[in-house]
């Protein structure tokens, strides 16, 4: 990784132009800088501009202004180089029903270009770590919806990128299985040095995974710090209430 930072939004804004009607601005000059090895939370309700910043992030949306880079790679001029750093969870990522587990994940391998020796060690690896080896040889379409996103999981890093981004990868998860992932994301971070930028709209996640937040509603960045600037910023006791009170809520809570 070429810069200090894992990825950088400078002065990022993202507008729609739907067909008769006005303009939708999804995410208004957001600039924010993801550090080097820390896990970094998009915290926002649904509809307020994380899923769209993080496809910025991923190149799969293009900025309508500003500049966003990956590694030091800008997006938009070298989104090859990008693709290659990232490893992106997107929270709509299908999975190709008739293959098996080890099939899919050993599919996006190669995609990257693996050395097979390499892919096949770090698919049993990663199954392993991820206590889905049982299910190696299952369809996807016959795996519960917990070992789906488990697969999702590591097809995203089975080329071992340094930079992740995760899009509320615990969404529709039982609270066992949500654990395992952000036990997992955790895992990344301190063992293997990795960079994580992740959206959720859950308070918990945020507050026992992050390093740092950054707190967005409709489409702006209202605040970034640690849990405890934020509840510095905002005189209150709980992430909860902090979010409230930088969005302008009325009632509250503590």
């Amino acid at each position: 990784m070429n810069t200090e930072f894992a990825i950088e939004l400078i002065g990022v804004s993202k507008v729609f132009y739907p067909p008769k009607t006005e303009p939708v601005v999804a995410v208004d000059n957001v600039s924010l800088s993801v550090r080097r090895g820390e896990i970094f939370g998009l915290l926002g309700p649904n509809g307020a501009g994380k899923t769209t910043s993080l496809r910025m992030i991923s190149t799969v949306l293009k900025p309508t202004v500003g500049k966003v880079l990956v590694a030091g790679y800008d997006t938009v001029r070298e989104p090859d180089a990008v693709r290659r750093t990232l490893g992106f969870l997107s929270g709509d990522t299908g999975l190709y029903k008739r293959l098996e587990a080890r099939e899919m994940v050993e599919f996006f391998g190669r995609l990257y270009g693996m050395d097979e020796a390499l892919l096949k060690s770090r698919t049993a690896e990663l199954f392993e770590i991820l206590d889905m080896t049982e299910f190696a040889e299952t369809q996807c379409e016959s795996l519960s919806s917990g070992t789906k996103q488990k697969v999702n999981i590591a097809r995203t890093i089975i080329h071992d990128p340094p930079v992740l981004v995760f899009d509320e990868p615990t969404s529709g998860l039982d609270v066992m299985v949500a654990r395992t992932v952000t036990d997992f994301i955790r895992r990344l971070e301190k063992d293997a040095g990795k960079s994580v930028i992740f959206s959720t709209h859950i308070m918990q996640e945020a507050e026992r995974l992050c390093d740092r937040i950054g707190i967005i509603h409709e489409g702006k960045l209202l605040a970034v710090g640690t849990l405890e600037e934020l509840l510095e910023l905002t005189g209150k006791k709980s992430l909860e209430g902090a979010f409230f009170e930088l969005a302008g809520a009325t009632g509250v809570p503590e």
